[in-house]
């Protein structure tokens, strides 16, 4: 069943404001998470380097603990190169909560056609 002509104009309307007034919050949903920055990638992929080296220098001097040393920097390079903490990902600056919005427009509408049918 489509919509009457009213129906699709507010729903027009509150994509609209939705637009307007939520822009930062329509941003971020498309975005997914934050990216980590180049020198936080290439921090993790030198101790994923470094990690190879010791794990290959361990197992050419038959030395299980530098090979195990080395498997876990290689391990955590690599980890910390793909998801590092949340402290070392770039942050925004939260922005001010307005009062005025879709949902209070909403409902001053809603409240306008109440009274507007009581007067009926």
């Amino acid at each position: 069943m489509p919509l009457s002509e009213q129906e699709q104009r507010l729903l027009d309307e509150m994509e609209r404001n939705l637009y307007q007034n939520d822009a930062d919050f329509v941003a971020t949903v498309g975005t997914g998470r934050s990216r980590p920055g180049v020198a936080i990638i290439a921090l993790g992929v030198i101790a994923a380097v470094v990690g190879i080296g010791l794990l290959i220098v361990g197992v050419a001097t038959r030395q299980p603990i530098i090979g195990a040393a080395g498997f876990v920097f290689m391990f955590g390079g690599a980890l910390f190169a793909i998801s590092p903490p949340k402290r070392f990902l770039r942050q925004s600056a939260p922005k001010p909560v307005r009062d005025s919005g879709l949902l209070h427009d909403l409902g001053e509408r809603f409240e306008h056609r109440r009274d507007g049918d009581r007067d009926a």
